[in-house]
């Protein structure tokens, strides 16, 4: 009797009888995220990881971009002087991390490049 119990328990929650809170939702995104991102960074050969990182610095710059505009679109059609101002300093700073991000990458495949030999 108690393992039909047990059974019919956890077949309630598989088929979503129990609600999950949000917070431990979005933790547990975060968690999965982390483990991604650590076996495709490190099982990445050396010769990619620099422009590997760079796309990713890139892409998680438009990232920021979006999420600015999803936060700040209704605080700034309300005319919010801060929401200006936090757009503005975040937007820069996303410009500085592409262009430093790819900045970086072209020195780092110079160096992968054949010199030539002096004379």
């Amino acid at each position: 009797m108690l393992g039909a119990t047990y059974v019919g328990t956890t077949t309630a929650f598989a088929a979503g009888g129990a609600d999950v809170s949000p917070s431990i939702y979005q933790l547990m995104v975060f968690v999965v995220a982390i483990f991604v991102g650590y076996y495709v960074v490190w099982s990445v050969t050396p010769a990619l990881h620099t422009p590997l990182m760079s796309v990713t610095n890139a892409i998680s710059s438009v990232i920021v971009v979006g999420a600015l505009l999803a936060v700040g679109v209704s605080l700034v059609a309300e005319g919010s002087l801060l929401a200006k101002i936090f757009g503005f300093l975040a937007l820069a700073m996303v410009s500085v991390n592409i262009f430093g991000g790819f900045l970086v990458t072209q020195r780092m495949l110079g160096m992968y490049k054949k010199r030539e030999p002096k004379r």
